[in-house]
């Protein structure tokens, strides 16, 4: 379509990002008979996270069967666990079969979102055209800005700079002399796939990880014919996989102190592979297993252990020419610098460009930290609800079970919409129109609700500072809880705990109905 032919459209609701929230969201807007909606993707094709990382080694690090969509079971993943090729073509198809491609805008970058209070509208303006939607479900997800540290120096670097989710693949590695910065998920999938290339791999570990081993194996083709024969087999695996971790997630949640078991064999993985006690003690880490992401990999001790690697037990604090200086004076001499240091979490980046009703940006509502109904909803921004929001990201099972909650939670919100509004006409105009903002007061009790649950878990008392800490050192990225219990917590929208906001055809200013609405 011409960028033209888009200037003036409106529709029912706007999906911000193709990753698997927005797929998601899209899916379950069609099972929901909604098929005026577009999806607004930044890049040229869909994948999300999935898309943009495709780094050496990159795989998940959730069972594949557990970590895609139930409605969309894939009987032929080939790897218990799967690699980035493999779940970007899982998404591909899922965007096939649902038939979500005509709805897509590929290059439609997001730049701003304005509310308009007069026609109860999201005005949008794209890098491919404005729009407007009743409806904004943001779906850009956690992990889609990357997190460069401001390096002194750095601009003074001759070699080769990029960070793990903008891999540069025509630059070769091999025989070069590499900084890898950061020991998170991405550095340990890239540590043991660039080891055998490089000459040497220097790495610059700020805080040690966990790493369990990764008990990974190909899928054989009997397992992968019986799950196509007989499709119920899948939702059995599926089941057990999630039911495993449900009981892992009260270690995590309320006993922190259980998980001493987990750290000896933590502790015995590293010493099959870490012979030398020095490197040994620079490995384990001093905080409580969980506080920060338990990691699974069996090479990426292996690894460290070759030859032709150093481990640095710093961070990295200059670089002056090609050599790169770590915060304890270790230098070495690079010719490429590898960023490992993960994304914008706890400012999620889309807040910048959200303008709510009273004209402040989302960003500047959650200057104090992120806070959302449910996971879900910002008071002051009417019909605007985000897919992974504040408080709903786990540390030991799929996120995509979280992600299908808040669809259930998406979905009975439009219904409500239904119920108290006439539905608009073409260019949103006529009609009874109605929006629904969170109030205040319900997102306090929720975030307070969150909050006092989060104190006794092993990701505030484990001892650790982990991204999931914004500024102030709340963690305002976990669920400290089930998925059964957030499902729980997600299946109906409480009217109670929104303002309705209608349409008044002889005023310019929508009225407030204060109104308490028991569901």
């Amino acid at each position: 379509m011409a960028e033209h032919e888009h200037e003036h459209e409106h529709v029912r609701v706007a999906v911000v990002g193709s990753g698997f929230g927005g797929l998601g969201a899209a899916v379950r807007l069609r099972r929901e008979g909604i098929t005026d909606f577009v999806i607004l993707e930044r890049a040229g094709s869909v994948g999300g996270t999935w898309r943009d990382n495709s780094y050496p080694g990159c795989a998940c690090d959730v069972p594949s069967h557990l970590y895609s969509f139930s409605f969309a079971p894939n009987p032929d993943w080939p790897r218990s666990f799967s690699g980035q090729e493999h779940i970007r073509a899982y998404l591909e198809h899922v965007t096939d079969v649902f038939g979500l491609r005509p709805h897509l805008r590929f290059d439609s970058e997001v730049k701003r979102m304005v509310w308009d209070g007069e026609r109860l509208r999201w005005d949008i303006e794209t890098t491919s055209g404005n729009l407007s939607a009743d409806v904004v479900v943001s779906a850009t997800g956690p992990l889609s800005e990357p997190k460069l540290p401001d390096v002194p120096g750095l601009d003074t670097f001759p070699g080769k700079v990029f960070h793990s989710a903008r891999w540069d693949h025509d630059y070769d590695l091999r025989g070069k002399r590499v900084a890898m910065i950061g020991t998170g998920a991405s550095a340990i999938q890239i540590v043991p796939s660039i080891q055998p290339l490089v000459s040497r791999l220097t790495l610059f570990q700020r805080t040690p990880a966990w790493v369990l081993p990764r008990v990974d194996r190909p899928i054989s083709g009997a397992e992968r014919a019986l799950h196509r024969t007989l499709p119920f087999t899948t939702k059995i695996r599926r089941g057990l996989l999630w039911g495993v971790r449900e009981l892992q997630v009260q270690a995590f949640t309320k006993h922190p102190g259980e998980l001493g078991l987990i750290e000896r064999l933590a502790k015995s993985n590293m010493a099959r592979a870490i012979k030398d006690p020095a490197l040994r003690a620079t490995l384990t880490p001093d905080y409580r297993i969980g506080c920060k992401r338990i990691l699974l990999s069996s090479t990426y001790y292996p690894a460290l252990a070759q030859p032709n690697v150093d481990v640095v037990g710093s961070g990295l604090s200059e670089v002056r020419g090609s050599t790169v200086v770590a915060a304890d004076g270790t230098e070495a001499e690079v010719d490429a610098i590898v960023f490992g240091t993960g994304f914008r979490v706890t400012d999620m980046p889309i807040a910048e460009r959200v303008v709510g009703a009273d004209g402040k940006t989302l960003a500047e509502a959650w200057a104090g930290g992120m806070q959302a109904l449910r996971g879900a909803a910002a008071a002051g921004f009417p019909n605007w609800m985000t897919v992974i929001g504040p408080n709903t990201g786990l540390g030991n099972s799929s996120m995509i079970l979280m992600i299908e909650s808040q669809l259930n939670y998406l979905a009975d919100y439009l219904r409500q919409l239904d119920v108290l509004g006439v539905p608009p006409g073409p260019q949103g105009t006529g009609g009874g129109r109605v929006a629904l903002d969170a109030r205040p007061s319900a997102v306090r009790a929720w975030n307070h609700r969150v909050q006092e649950r989060m104190k006794r878990t092993v990701w505030n008392t484990g001892g650790c500072t982990s991204w999931y800490l914004d500024a102030s050192g709340r963690n305002t990225t976990i669920w400290p809880g089930t998925t059964a219990e957030f499902r729980r917590e997600t299946r109906h929208v409480d009217l109670a705990e929104y303002a309705v906001l209608r349409a008044a055809p002889a005023r310019p200013e929508p009225t407030r109905d204060n109104t308490e609405i028991t569901a």
